[in-house]
């Protein structure tokens, strides 16, 4: 490609570890491609992003957006005040950094960021993770030169001869980590005469998740031969602390409130519980992981619940509503993790769902729309 020294790309969203992973894998990937590429972030002011991004050695700029309330819509006049600072905030960045090409990842920040990018003619790719397209993606995909989706089908949401199927990228360090099952086990000091369920609720925690363990600690305490690891998120951590010393030591559940050192604790685990969100569906698919899936129904249009489907109607995971998982959870996971074969056929059909080089692929098309406007 020309002036490959002079490219430079904003990548925009954020709000949770499942929009910020992606977006920083693509970036690394940019620039793996093209050493000289300048890369800026637009997160939202006071999200995850503001220290995530910054880590991983990249600039982020934060937008005062915020969003919609959909119950109580009076709430929503400051929210409309935000957007519009936020969207007069993106002119200025882009006019400033003069950027080939936008690229949004979902969450608060992408909406302004790639509208303003498209009005002002310049090309936007948009990386939707999920199953079901929301809201915002709908309407940013009108004026999107690319649209970049991790399932196949999304031509009921987006203009098809837009889509290209690549996947969502997946944290490198995963991929990358070589552990046997032996050394993960010995290294999260677990017992390796157990078999292992991880229990993790995203990085934030998950309320039902963790209700589901305290309320069978008794049933946790009796099972023969399985141990848990449980990811309590921060948020929780204290709460659970204070719960957890009022009962009966339960010596087969390891407690913490984050999982520092995933590769290790995937590797160890011959069951996985978590959540649905996108980035959490690719790394267990990449991974090969056999899992029980509960979609948080606290997320936009439930995307959740359909991205678990999409999995459990393939037989490459077990699908739990949230509703059920306090009573069925426990019981349910002690249960598949002494299957041989359902752990086997769940671990394998989750494989075959699989993108291996997502960020790479993606990265292509994004230099593929900045050789475009360059020869404009």
């Amino acid at each position: 490609m020309e002036n490959k020294e002079s490219i430079r790309v904003i990548v925009s969203g954020g709000g949770t570890g499942g929009h910020i992973f992606p977006a920083i894998s693509i970036a690394n990937a940019l620039k793996a491609m093209v050493p000289d590429a300048e890369i800026l972030f637009v997160g939202a002011e006071g999200r995850m992003e503001m220290q995530r991004v910054p880590a991983a050695g990249y600039k982020i700029i934060g937008l005062p957006v915020a969003g919609f309330d959909r119950k109580n819509l009076f709430k929503n006049i400051p929210v409309l005040i935000k957007l519009f600072k936020s969207q007069m905030m993106a002119r200025k960045i882009i006019k400033d950094f003069k950027p080939m090409v936008v690229v949004g990842v979902g969450g608060y920040a992408s909406g302004p960021t790639l509208k303003m990018a498209a009005s002002m003619g310049i090309p936007t790719l948009i990386q939707e993770q999920n199953s079901y397209a929301g809201v915002t993606n709908k309407l940013l995909s009108k004026s999107a030169r690319r649209i970049c989706v991790a399932y196949e089908g999304m031509d009921r949401f987006f203009p098809k001869d837009k889509i290209v199927l690549t996947g969502n990228p997946v944290r490198q360090g995963l991929v990358d980590a070589q552990l046997s099952k032996k050394e993960a086990v010995e290294k999260m000091g677990l017992n390796p005469e157990r078999r292992t369920v991880l229990i993790i609720g995203g990085s934030l925690g998950a309320r039902t998740m963790n209700e589901s363990v305290i309320g069978n600690l008794s049933i946790i305490r009796e099972a023969k031969g399985v141990q848990f690891v449980w990811q309590t998120g921060k948020y929780y951590s204290d709460e659970i602390k204070s719960r957890l010393s009022r009962e009966a030591i339960v010596p087969n559940l390891k407690v913490t409130d984050f999982v520092s050192d995933m590769a290790s604790a995937y590797a160890a685990a011959d069951l996985v519980v978590s959540r649905a969100g996108a980035s959490s569906i690719s790394e267990l698919c990449v991974l090969h992981k056999p899992s029980i899936l509960v979609p948080s129904p606290n997320v936009a249009e439930d995307h959740q619940t359909k991205n678990a489907k999409a999995l459990s109607t393939r037989g490459a995971a077990l699908f739990l509503a949230d509703a059920d998982a306090v009573s069925q959870l426990v019981p349910l996971a002690i249960k598949t993790v002494a299957d041989d074969n359902l752990l086997a056929s769940l671990g394998e059909n989750a494989g075959k769902m699989a993108f291996y080089d997502s960020a790479n692929v993606i990265a292509k098309e994004v230099l593929k729309l900045a050789e475009e406007y360059n020869k404009k």
